[in-house]
């Protein structure tokens, strides 16, 4: 079985006070519905596990049932981190579960087809993660002075879905500690995994500003 886990108990602090970029109208959805629409629709997927702040669990639960969504599973309160709060998602799969397939509430463009066919990957070569090669010039900086142009011929821009063998995943968490990870590779990496990259050109962007979310609208249009 693949449990999916959206991922959407942040704080949305970019998109301005009493704002939570998940909730909020996209073409005529809240953003998280069209991530939660194409896990849906993906034969890949058997199950869904909706992590949110704990004030829009009632909200988030009304949401899937307006949206058809069959396969969610439970919702979950979130915590303060981005670790956190995919810990609670894992806390709440079933004994069945086989991978597990971690996503970004906030990035709303992912297909049905992308994730059926990265789902497919992990199933057949382990741990995988979305992600594109950097195309742009990369400087580091030190106080605001370029130090040196890093090459990019081998840098690549992750994003998510990202799955992995439910296994190496709890295991990773275990030993994760309290340091910040900013995604799941990163922790399970740390704990002496390889994690491949699933190669994609497809707009995948993640919404934390409300720039973001207007160019959202346009690549949906």
């Amino acid at each position: 079985m693949v449990t999916a886990i959206v991922v959407a108990a942040g704080k949305s602090t970019r998109m301005g006070a009493g704002s939570d970029k998940a909730f909020m109208s996209l073409c005529g959805k809240p953003v998280v519905a069209w991530s939660l629409l194409a896990l849906e629709r993906s034969k890949a997927v058997d199950r869904i596990i909706l992590v949110v702040r704990k004030e829009q669990i009632l909200g988030a639960t009304a949401l899937a049932k307006t949206f058809g969504i069959s396969k969610l599973m439970k919702v979950v309160a979130g915590g303060t981190r981005r670790q956190e709060s995919v810990q609670a998602g894992l806390n709440e799969c079933d004994a069945d579960t086989t991978y597990v397939l971690v996503h970004d509430g906030a990035r709303p463009l992912i297909t049905p087809e992308l994730v059926t066919a990265v789902v497919k990957d992990a199933q057949a070569g382990g741990p995988v993660t979305v992600g594109h090669k950097v195309i742009d010039t990369i400087k580091k900086v030190d106080k605001k002075e370029i130090v040196s142009t890093v090459s990019r011929e081998d840098l690549y821009q992750v994003q998510t879905p990202q799955v992995f063998p439910v296994g190496v995943l709890k295991k990773a968490y275990k030993s994760a500690g309290k340091k910040e990870y900013t995604d799941d590779c990163m922790v399970v990496e740390k704990s002496g995994e390889k994690v491949r990259i699933f190669e994609t050109n497809q707009p995948n962007l993640k919404i934390t500003t409300v720039e973001d979310l207007q160019i959202a609208v346009a690549l949906l249009k």
